[in-house]
């Protein structure tokens, strides 16, 4: 996963439905820039610098794995699409939107087509204003004022008026409230980790992760998987019915709820494929006296992927044990899901093909596998 940056953008509109631009452009950010974590309140000023219409004016704070260059070009696009018109000639003009980037983490960034922290900032109450609503404490890394302090300081007479209405995050239309725990599951190279940290750092989520690259056995099964088989999928069952006993059991009361990148039922699913069938007889028996007492989640996620797709995610991630798995292999763990999970009457099951999207390094993907996991 890339780097995960803090950004705060201020918006302003004064031409137009204002209010239906500042919102548009909050959705624009948050489909095609980042996790929105705070709004500010939406103030009216009058505007700066030439005559017109009042502004109205909020700040928004962002994540995005985004850098700060494709972060303006993004918000330059967004501009655009909302009907803003730059003119050739300096100085100011009414525009349906304007959004300009006030700090990226605490870098300071000063390049042909950047200033970051913007430059005018502190001489601007309209900005101050709605930026100490979500971020009062932020320290400027060049003045190191807080923005409080610059607020307190500002010399601009400007009246500022903050104005009952409130802008929606758009990150409210997925609603998680309705479960406590769900489980990703998928195969080989299918993302569910990824998926699983994503959701957990977007909706406050507890995140449970399988400890599988602490497993001794793995890569000695991959090179010889009738000598270790057995071995593995015992060292498998005795580590996750650990996991999952002690996660599942301490709540953590500033979290919503649960997300794993795996179910325990998954131990029957390969010892199904890679055992003898009297062992995987003796497997079963031990799995069940074991997991009889474990919580289901409420949600059990598979993420479908066509073979193809998940070897190409195998070589992307590199682990040398992995680099030899065969077709035959993979297609034997899907059918062994799916076969598991037709037969799951207590289980609520969502299977999203995810062959033809990549929610990792595209965010509209991200979103609309999220639109499916949210769905009825």
């Amino acid at each position: 996963m890339n780097s995960i940056h803090h950004i705060y953008i201020a918006l302003g509109s004064n031409k137009g439905d204002r209010l239906k631009y500042l919102q548009d452009a909050v959705d624009a950010v948050f489909t095609q820039i980042g996790k929105i974590n705070a709004i500010a309140k939406v103030y009216n000023t009058p505007a700066f610098g030439f005559d017109g219409d009042d502004f109205l004016n909020t700040c928004i704070y962002v994540e995005s794995n985004f850098t700060a260059e494709e972060i303006l070009g993004k918000l330059q696009q967004i501009e655009k699409s909302l009907g803003r018109e730059r003119s050739q000639t300096d100085g100011y003009q009414s525009r349906t939107i304007d959004l300009d980037i006030l700090f990226f983490d605490c870098d300071i960034i000063t390049t042909k087509n950047l200033n970051i922290p913007h430059a005018q900032l502190q001489k601007r109450k309209f900005v101050l204003k709605p930026l100490q609503d979500i971020a009062s404490k932020l320290k400027h890394p060049q003045l190191e004022k807080t923005v409080e302090e610059l607020l307190n300081a500002c010399t601009d007479t400007s009246e500022v008026e903050a104005i009952n209405i409130w802008l929606k995050n758009p990150a409210k239309q997925f609603d998680f409230s309705k479960y406590n725990y769900i489980a990703i599951e998928g195969n080989i190279g299918a993302g569910k980790t990824s998926l699983a940290h994503q959701i957990s750092n977007d909706f406050n989520a507890k995140l449970i992760l399988e400890r599988f690259a602490d497993n001794a056995f793995l890569p000695k099964f991959y090179e010889e998987p009738q000598r270790y088989a057995f071995t593995l999928e015992m060292s498998f069952l005795a580590d996750r019915y650990q996991q999952i006993s002690d996660d599942l059991s301490q709540l953590d009361l500033f979290k919503d709820f649960m997300v794993s990148d795996y179910d325990i039922y998954k131990s029957l699913i390969f010892s199904k494929i890679t055992l003898p069938e009297d062992e995987f007889k003796l497997y079963r028996k031990l799995f069940y006296l074991m997991y009889k007492d474990i919580a289901k989640p409420d949600l059990y996620v598979y993420l479908y992927q066509n073979t193809q797709r998940l070897q190409e995610n195998i070589k992307k991630r590199g682990r040398d044990y992995e680099q030899n798995i065969d077709d035959e292999y993979l297609e034997k763990i899907n059918s062994g899901y799916l076969d598991f999970l037709k037969n799951q009457s207590e289980l609520n099951v969502k299977i999203i093909d995810i062959s033809e999207r990549d929610f990792v390094n595209n965010r509209a993907d991200y979103l609309w596998v999220l639109s499916q996991v949210c769905g009825e």
